[in-house]
């Protein structure tokens, strides 16, 4: 190039770091020369530059010293958020992790232990805030109080009782409420007013007063345990509705163990008195074994004969709910305050848009109140009773349906009433993003029989709840009754609080969630979504096929004194679609794949309808088509042989595995 390396036909140009160039003695275009030489850095160099002025070194700490001082911090937090309480640099943070063994991003959730970690290296005491107490903070910034002191004593106002009618299906819980509201919910079920609003008030008379009861139909026991696991206590009193001609069934155990772990006070319906071969008595026996005493007996429960067909009974049964209330319980409320309470359920309506039915708790809605529900906030727009009609307040105890929320609100979140929609939006804001970081950690949360031992040294735990499952009353009776008999001290009290026959559900899930439990299921596996619930939760699930071996490991965990041992890892499950019979081989399972991986020399096990009929078979054969081949995945077919095991069924699950060893903490 003409001029020396510049540009084309310019005089007097240069190259960088020429002549004429940056540095030089004359300028491009002739002009002077610009500044002193040196030489150009990389976009790479300057990074590195800032990187090793951002970043400590692999052996000294760049970031600064906490000298013991106190950081709260909440659960699931980012590396981000603790350099912003400390004040370093987020690069900082990961590098020094990354030297003790632990590549993070500076976004990711990070664990409690692994923020103590950190903290302990940079000599910073951290306290995890829990969701709750964070909520309540957030509160309070905004100067409010979910549960507020309801004033002075001449403040407050006797409230109805909120009941849950609960049992085994078709055992006549929604004719039981049909009869109390006098109006026929069986037939609109379909799509009609249960589908839409699960509360009801409906009024009695009892010794001649007036007095009214909210009845919570829809959510059952699941939802009602889903909304006491999240800290949400909705309901007073529970009704265990039982058929006389049916008797004491696993769903009515069931029902009876989540209201017997809230702590709620039972009013036992016996139903179907009029039905050929009704034994109300035989009913009140078989309670007795689960803790519920007539008082007929010398108990303290109330047992009502009714029939919900004829309508008999009926008034009997609220008259028990309210004498139930008033001797058991105090319920009174302000109703002169701003409005609190919960969110009993919520959809998405086409015409409506978001829908929440909440019940107030103490206060009165008004329409027009600015409101935040959970994640969900907005106006009330309007409010709806069970029968349609447009209300423009409600009082303690009274459940309504509210639209004109900006989103669905879930079960058992607060609501509250604020003075400002944006202050509502803020805290809205606010609570989803910190309900995004708690998931990530709410799996450090739940127990488990690794981290029993550290919990009873610690003292968080004084009882361990266990929920048993297995495939037999027989097997889940000895194991019951062998770890009732452990002696476990006075450390800790050992309680069965739910325990059937039959595969694990979600509903067993619900409550070991609640409960903070443990679920052992004897030749039992999950059904459904429950593996994927428990997973995501972290709830602890203890497979057994040997009663002994889950006697000893739960009296080990007790003890502290879990020894190394190895663990069960899923591989991938496989439904048999077809039954292929060979002379040389035997049965061969036409199977679809429907999780994991199914891989050949591994261990098999065969599940029929929730319960384990053959273990620890192998997978000796393994085609893809008219291949032999190592693996097949997750949607396509294949053909298995489990060598001379050869009582396959259509429909069977085959579900495999390996050992891995793994230490206990």
């Amino acid at each position: 190039r003409p001029g020396g390396g510049g540009f084309a036909g310019r005089p007097g140009g240069g190259g960088r770091g020429g002549p004429g160039g940056r540095g030089g003695t004359q300028g491009a275009f002739g002009r002077p020369g610009g500044r002193p030489g040196r030489a150009r850095k990389s976009k790479r160099q300057r990074r590195q530059e800032f990187d090793n002025m951002q970043a400590p070194s692999a052996g000294g700490v760049m970031a600064p010293r906490g000298n013991g001082r106190l950081v709260r911090m909440s659960r699931g937090a980012s590396l981000t958020d603790f350099a912003e309480k400390i004040n370093a640099n987020p690069a900082a943070l990961v590098q020094i992790m990354f030297n003790l063994g632990s590549l993070l991003t500076a976004t990711q959730s990070v664990s409690d232990d692994e923020l103590q970690t950190l903290a302990a290296e940079l000599d910073f005491v951290i306290q995890i805030v829990s969701p709750e107490e964070e909520d309540r903070e957030l509160l309070e910034s905004f100067d409010l109080e979910w549960g507020e002191d309801e004033g002075d004593e001449e403040d407050l106002e006797a409230r109805p009782p909120v009941v849950t009618v609960m049992g085994h299906v078709d055992h006549g819980k929604t004719r039981l409420l049909d009869a109390i509201r006098k109006s026929n919910v069986v037939a609109g079920e379909a799509g009609g007013i249960t589908q839409h609003i699960g509360a009801y008030q409906v009024a009695t008379v009892v010794n001649d007063i007036d007095r009214k009861i909210t009845l919570i139909d829809t959510p059952g026991h699941e939802a009602f345990t889903a909304m006491r696991a999240r800290g949400a206590k909705s309901t007073d009193i529970a009704i265990l509705v039982v058929a006389a001609d049916d008797g004491v069934k696993p769903q009515t155990i069931e029902a009876l163990n989540h209201a017997q772990a809230a702590g709620v006070p039972i009013v036992v319906a016996v139903n179907k008195i009029d039905k050929e071969g009704a034994d109300p008595t035989k009913v009140r026996g078989q309670l007795t074994e689960y803790g519920l005493v007539a008082e007929e007996y010398g108990g303290d429960t109330m047992f009502v004969d009714i029939s919900a067909k004829q309508g008999l009974g009926i008034d009997e049964l609220l008259e028990a709910v309210v004498l139930t209330a008033d001797a058991a319980l105090e319920l009174t409320a302000n109703p002169h305050q701003e409005a609190q309470g919960i969110a009993i359920e919520g959809h998405l309506d086409k015409g409506r848009g978001p829908v929440a039915t909440v019940l107030v708790q103490r206060g009165t809605l008004h329409i027009g109140d600015a409101i935040v529900v959970g994640e969900a906030y907005g106006r009330v727009r309007a409010m709806i009773d069970e029968n349609g009609n447009n209300l423009t307040e409600a009082t303690p105890s009274r459940p309504v349906m509210v639209l004109g929320l900006t989103a669905v609100p879930g079960a058992g979140d607060n609501f509250l009433v604020v003075e400002e929609e944006r202050t509502a939006r803020q805290i809205a804001e606010k609570r989803a993003a910190r309900e995004r970081n708690a998931t990530l950690a709410r799996r450090s949360k739940r127990v488990s029989l690794e981290d029993l031992d550290k919990a009873l040294k610690a003292g968080e735990m004084q009882q361990l709840n266990l929920i048993l499952k297995g495939d037999g009353s027989g097997s889940v009776e000895a194991l019951e009754d062998g770890l009732l008999n452990l002696d476990v001290g006075e450390e800790v009290e050992l309680r069965i609080i739910d325990r059937g026959v039959g595969a694990i559900t979600e509903s067993n899930v619900n409550l070991a969630m609640a409960s903070d439990a443990i679920i052992i299921g004897f030749n039992v596996r999950p059904e459904g979504r429950a593996r994927t619930m428990a997973d995501r939760e972290g709830v602890d699930i203890r497979f057994y096929s040997v009663i002994y071996q889950a006697i000893e490991e739960v009296e080990a965990a007790l003890k502290g004194m879990l020894k190394p041992e190895f663990e069960e890892v899923q591989l991938g499950t496989a439904q048999i679609r077809a039954v292929f019979r060979s002379s040389k081989l035997g049965n061969i399972a036409g199977c679809m794949v429907t999780g994991g991986t199914i891989k050949r020399n591994t261990k098999a096990r065969i599940i029929r309808q929730g319960a384990v009929v053959a273990d620890n078979l192998n997978v000796e054969g393994l085609r893809r088509e008219k291949d032999d081949v190592t693996e097949v995945r997750e949607g396509f077919e294949c053909g298995i042989n489990l060598g001379s095991f050869n009582d396959i069924k259509v429909e069977d699950i085959i579900e495999t595995f390996e050992m891995r060893e793994k230490p206990r903490g």
